[in-house]
């Protein structure tokens, strides 16, 4: 059976449904402080306390999940839950890794449009805002160690920056331009990738392609169900439409974790749908850093609000924050449930595997160019657009410096790279230093 693990005498013997569905549910709500201690939970309950899963499988489906697009965490909780108890473990595994978070996540955006015009309410998302800053500088150290060590990736980092932030070039456009020239260079120059060598000895037989098109197929319909019920009822101009659209599209695209698709997410968002501000935007960010789930659960605020003003109520944000939760995260299950069976293939695919590398190093130039994005909207009132030329550059007005986001920043930076705090410690401190200061009347 597919979803079968196999025999392993340091295993405990492979638990039942119910068991399988408690322990993802304490997942589910204990799982905070990003995809590394989302992953570093799930080790230590399914690895180490469990023994559920050996050290080798799991490393395995690790480095599986991190060629897909969408968050890696879900879809190892999916691919695990597959290997124990078939297409209903990884159904179960992946929606209760998911609905803790989406629960509070849509509780937070009902709260925040309640209170965003409450003069208190603002100061304390200034520090959080602040804090955001540090949280995506200390993602871009902590990816950049780990995936820049060689020239080229150092190379690739830095033409994926420019591209986004001097040319303002389409994020899919770069992530296909960098996967393109790691498969490439893997083939030309292999040295150039740092590629640990992979023996393709001994794989299992090739799927049949028959059910992997079943799957597919079965997978495609569940993730347009939804969408196809508003184009039938509401129409492609309808706001529900076009959330629905954009975040499909991006489920598609977002390789590297959520921070890799914020900067492009937002210059959409913001920019060409004008959905939020980018203030509202560093806002959801900051909110979604205190939910358990993946980070990417900042697109279901970003939906909220934008159902809420396009229809002008709670109603109509609460359709759009779960329809986008959806086509989030149910493509997670067609990666998974198309992908899992031929695993040990793709793993061997030594362009594959360059292609994933450079992409990889280019999203360590996409978060640099998020992180500068957020700084200059946090720390500037006014921020303007500037080309010349095929060149378009954000420049701020000096004179508009907010002095009180520059020192909680600082507070922040101090805290979580400094000290090594937690995040959610940050944020909290973060978040009552703008409070004080709104008492204080600064």
């Amino acid at each position: 059976m597919a979803g079968t693990i196999p025999s392993d005498t340091t295993l405990a013997p492979a638990p039942s449904l119910g068991a399988l569905l408690r322990a993802f549910w304490k997942i589910g709500w204990l799982s905070f402080g990003g995809p590394v201690g989302q992953i570093a939970l799930m080790h230590r309950e399914l690895v180490d306390d469990r023994r559920w899963v050996s050290e080798p499988q799991f490393l395995a489906a690790l480095n599986f999940c991190h060629l897909l697009p969408g968050p890696e965490a879900q879809q190892l909780a999916t691919y695990i839950g597959w290997k124990l108890h078939g297409l209903r473990g990884g159904l179960a595994a992946g929606l209760l890794f998911v609905i803790p978070g989406a629960a509070v996540m849509l509780a937070l955006s009902l709260l925040y449009w309640s209170a965003a015009r409450l003069d208190w309410f603002a100061m304390l998302f200034l520090g959080i805002k602040a804090a955001v800053i540090a949280i995506v500088i200390q993602a871009l150290i902590r990816i950049g160690r780990r995936a820049l060590t060689s020239g080229f990736q150092r190379v690739v980092a830095v033409v994926a920056f420019a591209a986004l932030y001097l040319f303002a070039l389409p994020f899919p456009l770069v992530v296909l331009g960098a996967g393109a020239a790691g498969a490439l260079a893997v083939s030309v120059r292999p040295g150039w990738l740092k590629l640990h060598a992979y023996d393709p000895a001994g794989l299992a037989p090739r799927p049949g392609l028959g059910r992997t098109l079943a799957t597919v197929g079965g997978c495609l319909l569940l993730w347009a169900a939804p969408l196809l019920l508003v184009l039938a009822l509401l129409g492609p101009h309808h706001v529900l439409w076009q959330v629905g659209i954009f975040f499909s599209k991006l489920a598609v695209v977002s390789f590297g974790g959520a921070y890799a698709v914020l900067a492009y997410m937002a210059q959409q968002a913001v920019q060409t749908h004008q959905w939020l501000s980018a203030g509202e935007m560093a806002d959801g960010l900051g909110l979604a850093e205190t939910t358990p789930g993946p980070l990417i659960l900042v697109t279901q605020f970003v939906g909220f609000l934008a159902g809420a003003r396009g229809t002008g109520g709670l109603a109509g944000g609460i359709a759009a924050a779960l329809l986008t939760t959806w086509v989030t995260f149910s493509p997670c299950f067609l990666w998974i449930f198309t992908f899992a069976p031929w695993i040990e293939r793709l793993q061997a695919s030594k362009r594959l595997a360059g292609a994933l590398a450079a992409i990889t190093a280019a999203i360590v130039g996409v978060i640099a160019n998020l992180s500068l994005w957020f700084a200059l909207h946090v720390l500037f009132a006014r921020v303007a657009e500037v080309q010349s030329g095929p060149v378009r550059t954000l420049l701020p007005e000096l004179a508009s410096f907010d002095w009180r986001a520059g020192v909680l920043a600082a507070v922040a930076g101090v805290l979580l790279i400094g000290f090594k705090r937690g995040v959610l410690l940050t944020l909290a401190v973060c978040a009552a230093g703008g409070l004080a200061m709104r008492v204080a009347g600064l």
